[in-house]
C-alpha cells in the first residue's frame, strides 16, 4: 500500500510540476506582443510621410452638435490623402465601434503618464457612444488613431492596425 501512495505523491508533484510549468509559457507568451511594425508592411511612401516635419492641421467643427476635433500632426493630412483608404469605404458603426475601443485604451493610457509615453498621450478624449458625431468625424478619427498607431509602434486595441 506504501507504493501505491508515494507513487500517487510522485504523480500528483509531476502534474503539478507541467500545470505550472504550462502556465509560466503561457503568461510569457501573452507577455511578447509584436510590434505594430512587425505585424503590418509600412512602405516608403508611408514612412516619407511619417518623417514629415511640417506641421498639418486638420479642424473639424459642427456648430449643430457643439463638437470640434483639432489635429495637429506633421504628415496626417498627406498620408489621410494619399495613403488611407478613401471616405464610404468603411460605415459609420464600423468606425464608431473601432473609434470607442481606440478612445477608451487612449484615455486609460492619458491618466499612466509613468507607464506610457505623456508627449504621445497628453489629453483625454471626450468621446462617447450613442453620440451621432457624424461619417465625418469618425473617419478622420478612425484614420488618425491608424496613422499614429503605425506612426509611433502603438496599439490601441486588439486589432492589428493596417489601411
Amino acid at each position: 500500500m506504501q507504493t501505491v501512495f508515494l507513487y500517487l505523491i510522485t504523480m500528483k508533484k509531476i502534474i503539478t510540476l507541467i500545470v505550472l510549468t504550462s502556465f509560466v509559457v503561457f503568461v510569457n507568451s501573452c507577455g511578447t506582443k509584436k510590434n505594430v511594425t512587425e505585424l503590418t508592411d509600412i512602405t516608403a511612401a508611408e514612412k516619407a510621410v511619417f518623417n514629415q516635419t511640417e506641421g498639418d492641421t486638420i479642424q473639424i467643427a459642427n456648430e449643430e452638435t457643439e463638437y470640434e476635433i483639432i489635429i495637429i500632426e506633421p504628415g496626417f493630412n498627406t498620408w489621410l490623402l494619399s495613403i488611407a483608404k478613401p471616405e464610404g469605404f468603411y460605415s459609420q458603426s464600423y468606425l464608431e465601434n473601432r473609434n470607442y475601443i481606440m478612445v477608451t485604451t487612449w484615455n486609460q493610457r492619458v491618466l499612466q503618464p509613468q507607464q506610457f509615453n505623456s508627449r504621445l498621450y497628453e489629453m483625454q478624449i471626450d468621446y462617447q457612444q450613442g453620440i451621432d458625431y457624424g461619417y465625418e468625424v469618425n473617419y478622420k478619427m478612425y484614420n488618425y488613431f491608424i496613422y499614429f498607431q503605425r506612426k509611433y509602434n502603438q496599439r490601441l486595441g486588439p486589432f492589428v492596425p493596417r489601411i
